[in-house]
């Protein structure tokens, strides 16, 4: 199991006022709306969510990286558990031609508004419980979701990752290392149930028996 960062310029910081919805006092409300992971949340006002969740590209070098580290090719398999709107996936399928690409997310909205050249290869599901049969991917993805479940469901799902996977897995979660870090995330989210420091994370990684690589992204 290895700390390997291809994410992380992607998440550090962000120009948007995230604190408004903590000072207007209404931060638990717009935790409720998006944790229903609908339009509200992907393409809704901005207190929800991201406020237009759109394909801009930058995604790409992510795809690059990734499928070169993991030396996908045509022919791999690769699934990406929580996919949202599926970006990743196109990505890598434009990165690695011939590549057999899936993504799974719980949102009806971010799978019927993924780019439509690979919705076919989407499935509305859950983490916990993966459609697929035992060592059916060559990599397994899963970026910046499993925080958002709770601890039994995070453990089932690590569990459903080392299931399906054959060869390599990658998992991508929020953590914080000092006090700033963990305000900042605190004000920042409105769907996690994990707040793990890094050595957290990997004691959870460990009990699990996850054995794929891992990052974090941290809120400086």
């Amino acid at each position: 199991m290895a700390r390997i960062d291809f994410v992380s310029d992607l998440h550090r910081r962000t120009g948007r006022d995230y604190r408004e919805r903590v000072v207007r006092g209404d931060k638990a409300e717009c935790a409720e709306v998006a944790k229903r992971f609908g339009p509200e949340y992907w393409d809704g006002d901005r207190r929800y969510g991201y406020g237009g969740y759109r394909y801009d590209g930058r995604w790409a070098p992510v795809a690059r990286r990734i499928a070169d580290h993991y030396g996908l090719g045509s022919g791999s398999r690769v699934l990406d558990v929580g996919c949202g709107k599926a970006h990743l996936v196109h990505e890598l399928t434009l990165a690695v031609p011939g590549l057999d690409a899936w993504g799974i997310d719980v949102s009806d909205h971010a799978l019927a508004d993924a780019p439509e050249p690979i919705r076919p290869r989407l499935v509305r599901g859950s983490a916990t419980s993966l459609p697929f049969p035992d060592a059916s991917f060559d990599l397994v993805l899963s970026l910046n979701v499993l925080h958002n479940l709770y601890v039994d469901d995070l453990f089932a799902a690590l569990a459903e990752i080392g299931r399906v996977g054959r060869r390599d897995a990658y998992v991508v979660v929020e953590s914080w290392r000092n006090e700033r870090e963990k305000a900042n995330l605190l004000d920042w989210q409105l769907t996690c149930e994990c707040f793990f420091t890094p050595r957290e994370w990997e004691w959870v990684f460990a009990r699990a028996g996850y054995r794929g690589d891992h990052s974090f992204v941290f809120f400086e």
